[in-house]
């Protein structure tokens, strides 16, 4: 950036607004207003009314999306700098992506996520970011075509995988934790089919997946099926290629 250029302001979402300079600081977020048991009686009467919120964000996101083609959801870490290999990695995973046809929809965010959007972009794919309002600042990434911000986990939750045709994590935090297991959830009940669940980055990821099978498949909590969900890589063509062979077996059910 020019040394006499303006920084850009402070920004954060609160669902489909944007909030700048000092209104980007307020403490709370609409997810934390509706969760949190602690606090005086009044929410007997102002719960029923979230519950037209709520449903406007269904509604926002099955319209944005509705017509979105065949698409791959990426998870990875917000934290993950634009100079570290991650940042790299997750660029062309984007780009070779688009090439084979898929939109990508990450959470819209820095670090891994907008490393997807870019590759994606830059490729001449479908960039999509949905976004959630935190409690600190954090816009959508300049590299998403299409973005939608949502005030709800669960409501971004469930725009991830219904317009997904498979689950790419790079390495990240509890954000991508939390996706990945509950993504694993939903394929092991069958509540969506012909979904694989790709973790890359071997080095990241291989101790949770050893962790899986000693000791979650080991102890009875999984059976040796449910370890199949999972597809361990460090190749990005190998990762295009399972997402392209669960897609045509999805085709032939559909």
């Amino acid at each position: 950036m020019n040394e006499n250029q303006e920084q850009p302001p402070k920004e954060r979402q609160r669902g489909p607004v944007t909030l700048r300079r000092d209104r980007s600081s307020e403490s709370t977020t609409t997810d934390q207003r509706l969760l949190d048991a602690r606090g005086p009686s009044d929410w007997v009467h102002t719960d029923p009314w979230r519950v037209m919120r709520i449903q406007a964000e269904f509604v926002e996101g099955f319209g944005a999306l509705a017509e979105l083609p065949k698409a791959v959801t990426v998870f990875g870490s917000a934290r993950t700098k634009p100079d570290h290999p991650e940042y790299e990695i997750g660029r062309k995973l984007g780009g070779a992506l688009a090439e084979a046809g898929f939109a990508v929809i990450t959470g819209g965010g820095p670090g891994a996520m907008e490393a997807v959007n870019r590759g994606a972009s830059e490729a001449g794919g479908y960039s999509v970011g949905l976004g959630i309002e935190l409690p600190f600042e954090q816009g959508l990434n300049p590299w998403v075509d299409l973005g939608v911000n949502f005030r709800y986990f669960f409501a971004r939750k469930t725009m991830f995988i219904k317009y997904a045709q498979a689950f790419i994590c790079l390495p990240g935090g509890f954000g991508t934790l939390d996706e990945l297991f509950e993504a694993l959830t939903l394929v092991q009940t069958k509540k969506v089919t012909k979904f694989p669940v790709v973790l890359f980055g071997r080095s990241y990821w291989q101790g949770l997946y050893d962790w899986l099978h000693d000791s979650v498949e080991g102890g009875g909590k999984i059976g040796a099926k449910d370890m199949h969900l999972l597809h361990l890589t460090d190749d990005i063509d190998d990762a295009v290629r399972v997402v392209q062979d669960a897609y045509r077996a999805w085709e032939q059910v559909h």
